[in-house]
């Protein structure tokens, strides 16, 4: 191995020269290593060799006298030794001792230069035919040029330029001995002579099998065993050799230049000697560092033993706390799909209830749109019969010229006409039968009698949305549809995780998770009829009623307490804006009590329907304002006659006209049955405004001056709430009223002026009638306008009578 670390070089090309002088070094080696072996004990190892990975430059200017000399004694016997084959005996000699060769033995330069002559002279008989394919290049003048080139090559860049190349077989013949580079001539040479470079590797092997007497070692273990002995040197340095070797890994190694190199010394076998002291001393410092070793592994264990007793204290604390945790989880795991299977759920039949909402809606809606169009008819129909001023155009507007549709609109007039004096007779039949026929006066009633066969297709079509109701849910378990297992579901995880639950913000979604579910439920309720069932009393209400109730004490702002309100405000009022806008009639005394009726429960029994920020709610105070000013635009109608036509009250046009003007004060009082939830403004503005000032006033003005009147004026006031007035200071009532006082104080002077040339009896009639009028007056708080008439007429119990209000 040594042999070969000698001979393994990086990248570097190895000229005749060259190999000359490295086997004359090596013979040199080998002899010295040998006097060394026998000098040495037999216990005794030579230190080894390190190993080296690279060869320093052979010109390197830092390079010892020693190199330097052993440089020009190298190219002084590389002359001599291509002088000597000149001499006719050494060459024969050489060539007589070709075969005779001993395994083992290194071959002298006269040896080769003979071998090289014997090989030419083949070549030149013929006998050897060269691999290189160029004739006239032999191998002698490729290495007399390889020389030359060596020693131009000195002079410049000495050190070796690595490069990776392709390999030719000689470089892979060189890897084998240990030589890693070749010049590129050489190696071309080489290549073209791989006879003679086959037996020169095998002459080199020979040399190398020769038995070392050192051995190969670490240079640390050496360093730490031979230290006192011998001394680590580089191979170069220690005999003498121009090249240096670096040990691979070691920093220490590189670094040394030749000019430290220190002369090889005969080691000594003399030792320490030893003593007890010396090993008393020896074993004490050993059980120093022991006892040392053992505190410090000592306190490792304690630290040890500490963290495993925290850390099964820390796994028995989570273990005992982690039960619940766990639970916890598995329930809002098991809370997490069952919501998500409810929505979904969900997601598939709100559609469905929409559409049944909407078709009960529609439903509702046309039956309602049906009487007010009837109504809309009569009344046209009875003014086209009683005005003085119609004619053909106004009885039967577009007409044709033949009259074709004049006998269709005949027939359709005396139809109409029959039903409704039919309706009008059966009601009259049902007055006299439950005694109720003195007190009614024709107009009061409402006129929303329905025919067989408008009944009968009405509860066809509801049974049919009823129906596909039931089928929503027929493919749905009952705890995705029933509200009592929903609320369940939801009630245990409010009882069990509260944290969680409030977290989770389920107080907030629970109203819109019932509301389709209640929706359905409350898919025909209308309170406008009377066999309607109280949404209090129905079971999602009295199920929900109780929730989140079951803790002793009321959580700060805990949302479910106001589930029930918040339920209502999203159900229960959008439910009552549709039917406000499309089936509540104004006209009617009865659908009027029963709709203010529910919205004043709404508006006493929870708070949040009369917060004025609350959407639903002004959506319905708007659907009834815009239904209230349809109905007085579209349905009050009042017929003007002159006063002789009305003399006869037996005549159509006279009934007529009662019917018109009492249907209108009854519409009065269905307005003011708003008062305390509609605003004062509003209500004044549509039923003193819009119908008082502007329908029937002109009633009164039409109507004879006595009792009757007295009789209508007693009714309008009887319409205004008494809470426009109890507040009023001063003499002055509102001021929308003022055209009703001075037709009062009108009517009192226009009874007086009647009563003058009459007998004592009419004219003490008309003094009471005067006395009437002005308690009405003080009623409405008109008290300027009451004082006026007392003085006017000298009615001196005027305290009395405002008094007696």
């Amino acid at each position: 191995k040594e042999t070969e670390e000698v001979f393994k070089v990086k990248k570097s090309s190895y000229s005749k020269k060259i190999v000359k002088q490295l086997k004359k070094e090596y013979k040199e080696d080998l002899e010295k290593s040998k006097v060394r072996a026998e000098v040495n004990s037999p216990t005794d190892v030579e230190p080894p060799l390190e190993k080296t990975g690279q060869i320093k430059d052979i010109g390197q200017e830092d390079g010892t006298a020693n190199s330097e000399h052993g440089e020009e004694e190298m190219e002084v016997e590389s002359e001599k030794e291509e002088e000597k084959p000149k001499a006719g005996g050494a060459f024969s000699s050489a060539l007589s001792s070709l075969n005779v060769l001993r395994p083992g033995e290194i071959p002298d330069a006269a040896f080769i230069h003979a071998a090289r002559k014997k090989r030419q002279m083949a070549r030149e008989l013929g006998d050897f035919t060269p691999i290189d394919s160029e004739p006239g290049k032999g191998r002698l003048v490729r290495e007399d040029e390889n020389d030359a080139s060596d020693d131009e090559d000195d002079d410049e860049k000495r050190r070796i330029v690595f490069a990776v190349k392709e390999k030719s077989q000689r470089q892979k013949i060189a890897e084998e001995i240990g030589i890693e580079g070749s010049d590129d001539e050489a190696l071309v040479a080489g290549e073209q002579d791989e006879e003679l470079s086959r037996w020169e590797q095998e002459q080199i092997r020979k040399g190398i099998n020769i038995p070392q007497a050192c051995s190969y070692q670490p240079a640390e273990v050496n360093n730490v065993y031979y230290q006192n002995t011998y001394q680590t040197l580089s191979y170069g340095s220690s005999y003498g050799i121009p090249y240096t070797y670096a040990a691979y890994g070691s920093s220490e190694t590189k670094s040394q230049k030749t000019d430290n190199t220190v002369p090889f010394k005969t080691p000594s076998n003399e030792m320490t000697p030893v003593t007890i002291d010396l090993v008393k001393k020896q074993l004490k410092d050993r059980l120093d560092s022991m006892k040392e070793l053992h505190k410090a592994n000592r306190q490792q264990y304690e630290k040890h033993q500490q963290s495993r007793e925290d850390s099964t204290k820390a796994i028995e604390r989570l273990e005992g706390s982690s039960g619940g945790i766990g639970e916890q989880y598995k329930f809002l795991q098991e809370m997490r799909g069952y919501v998500q299977d409810l929505l979904e759920c969900f997601s598939e039949k709100v559609p469905l209830i929409n559409e049944l909402e909407s078709a009960m809606h529609q439903l509702y809606k046309q039956r309602a749109s049906r009487l007010v169009q009837r109504r809309q008819d009569d009344i046209k129909d009875e003014s086209s019969e009683f005005s003085s001023h119609s004619n053909k155009a106004l009885m039967a507007p577009n007409l044709e010229s033949f009259g074709r549709d004049r006998v269709i609109y005949q027939e359709q007039v005396k139809r109409r006409t029959a039903e409704r004096e039919a309706r009008r007779a059966r009601r009259r039949q049902a007055r006299e039968q439950t005694g109720k026929m003195a007190d009614h006066l024709e107009g009061l009633s409402s006129d929303d009698e329905e025919t067989s066969t408008d009944i009968t297709n009405f509860n066809l079509e509801r049974d049919r949305i009823l129906k596909e109701s039931s089928k929503v849910f027929e493919d749905v378990l009952e705890s995705f549809y029933s509200i009592d297992c929903i609320k369940s579901q939801f009630e245990a995880w409010r009882s069990k995780y509260f944290a969680s639950y409030k977290d989770a913000y389920i107080g907030l979604c629970l109203p819109k998770l019932f509301n389709p579910l209640i929706r359905l439920q409350l898919l025909i309720w209308t309170p406008l009829e009377g066999k309607c069932r109280d949404f209090e009393t129905m079971l999602w209400f009295e199920s929900l009623l109780f929730y989140g109730c079951e803790e002793q004490e009321q959580v700060k702002d805990d949302a479910d307490i106001s589930l029930l309100p918040t339920i209502v405000e999203r159900v229960v009022l959008p439910k009552l804006t549709v039917i406000s806008e499309n089936i509540w009639d104004p006209f009617s005394t009865t659908q009027t009590s029963r709709m203010v009726a529910i919205v004043q429960k709404l508006v006493d029994g929870y708070p949040s329907v009369v917060n004025a920020e609350n959407k639903n709610t002004q959506m319905l105070l708007k659907a009834l304002l815009l239904r209230m000013r349809r109905t007085l635009d579209d349905d009050v109608f009042m017929p003007l006659y002159p006063k002789n036509i009305l003399e006869n009250k037996n005549s159509g046009p006279y009934l007529f006209f009662q019917r018109q003007f009492w249907s209108s004060v009854k519409l009065l009082g269905n307005f003011l049955q708003w008062y305390g939830i509609l605003s004062n403004k509003t209500l004044q503005e549509l039923s003193v405004d819009g119908l008082l000032n502007r329908y029937i006033l002109m009633a009164f003005q039409n109507s004879e001056y006595g009792e009757d009147s007295i009789k209508k004026a007693q009714s309008v006031i009887a319409c205004f709430p008494k809470q426009w007035f109890s507040n009023l200071k001063g003499d002055k009532t509102i001021s929308q009223l003022e055209n009703f006082c001075r037709y009062l104080v009108h009517l009192a002077d226009t009874i007086y002026r009647n009563s003058i040339g009459c007998s004592d009896v009419e004219k003490r009639n008309a003094r009471e009638h005067i006395k009437q009028i002005i308690k009405l007056l003080a009623s409405i708080r008109a008290l300027d306008h009451a004082v006026t008439v007392a003085n006017d007429h000298n009615v001196k119990e005027l305290k009395i009578l405002i008094e007696g209000k």
